[in-house]
């Protein structure tokens, strides 16, 4: 699927088996500058082939940076990257692990070449994601653009670069970065969010457009929205508009599905419709708001609001939203829905107690470890 925004063209890879032959390709065609950034890099077979095309970039004169997150890639050895870095490419590693600033993680997924094409969504480098997203590998969605956009994401990945090792307050008193702030374009928002003081401007975009919307279809790997979210859904509804949920109905983090299911039954009462994808592990971020449509790195949870640093792309685009659209049906596909009186009958008392706990760790005591850790970097 393609579609044309602005000086921007867009093309949707709904699966594992599109993105990463379609990421490789650009990298093995690259001749100026390869940029890539995910929080999970795993040194598997797809990692290997990543790191070789990297370095064959690099062999021909390729400028070559990599970053990954110190605790979504901790299980890559140093040694893995040499022959990358021998080429001349640099590896960096976000955060590297420290217990008391391990709270604070960049989420973020991204891939740009020579400024002109990029990648963005979901997808880590992982042979997890290798499939359909239906018989195997996880489910997930991402896209590709090329334009001036990637000028901007390039830009975007370069100050991330530069704070890897996390020296985080002198740099925040730096003008030039600000982690929370919405980058315009002719028809588009490259939205960033981190820690730190602020509104994140996703909450603050979607929370505004969802406040006039009609029609809202979300599909969330993990979810568990602010109480403004969940109140500004449910008025979409109480207005006489729609809105559709596809979750996880499988799961690699066990208590983020627990805490969401936790908040099924008033969604549920206020006339939201739930669905929960069955086939494989739902790993897909989409948020469709009437002709407005959000595609990145960020969960509908309180980690990816409030605590990660992320990025999303918001269009304002019809021809967008209806691609969007049909991604969202095929999903929706695979999906079964959850109505009151059966949910109703699967909560027992254990099950109950077991989602108050799940939404009592990642509400308040994760998102109040993140900010003390915050608080207390050293200036």
């Amino acid at each position: 699927m393609s579609a044309v925004q602005e000086d921007t063209t867009c093309n949707w890879l709904c699966t594992g088996d599109e993105v990463f032959p379609s990421m490789l390709e650009a990298i093995d065609a690259a001749r100026t500058s390869v940029r890539l950034e995910t929080y999970i890099y795993a040194a598997d077979a797809l990692g290997q082939r990543f790191r070789d095309a990297l370095a064959r970039a690099c062999e021909r004169g390729v400028s070559v940076k990599v970053l990954v997150d110190g605790l979504g890639s901790l299980a890559v050895p140093a040694e893995f990257w040499a022959p990358l870095q021998a080429c001349g490419g640099e590896v960096r590693v976000f955060n590297p692990v420290v217990l008391r600033r391990m709270s604070i993680r960049n989420h973020r997924k991204l891939l740009v070449c020579d400024d002109h094409t990029a990648y963005v969504g979901g997808f880590n480098i992982s042979t997890k994601y290798e499939g359909d997203g239906v018989r195997c590998g996880w489910c997930d969605l991402g896209l590709k653009m090329k334009g001036p956009l990637a000028v901007r994401l390039a830009a975007s990945f370069d100050e991330m670069f530069d704070r890897a090792a996390f020296r985080h307050k002198p740099f925040m008193r730096l003008r030039r970065f600000n982690a929370k702030r919405a980058v315009p374009g002719r028809a588009e928002q490259i939205l960033l969010s981190g820690p730190g003081r602020g509104r994140s401007p996703i909450k603050r975009a979607l929370t505004k457009d969802i406040a006039q919307a009609r029609d809202v279809k979300i599909i969330a790997a993990y979810f568990l929205p602010t109480w403004a979210l969940r109140r500004a859904l449910a008025r979409v509804v109480r207005r006489g508009g729609r809105v559709q949920l596809i979750l996880a109905g499988k799961s690699d983090v066990v208590v983020s599905q627990l805490a969401g299911r936790s908040l099924y039954r008033r969604f549920l009462n206020a006339g939201v419709e739930i669905f929960e994808y069955q086939p494989q592990i739902l790993h897909a971020k989409l948020i469709i708001v009437d002709d407005v449509v959000y595609i990145g790195s960020a969960n509908l949870d309180q980690r990816s609001l409030q605590i990660n640093y992320e990025l999303m792309i918001r269009f304002d685009s019809p021809e967008i939203s209806e691609q969007a659209r049909a991604a969202f049906a095929n999903n929706l596909n695979h999906s079964q829905a959850i109505t009151l009186e059966e949910w109703r009958k699967t909560r027992t008392l254990w099950r109950r107690i077991k989602q108050r706990w799940a939404y009592f760790l990642l509400v308040r005591v994760d998102p109040f470890i993140a900010r003390w850790q915050w608080r207390t970097l050293p200036d």
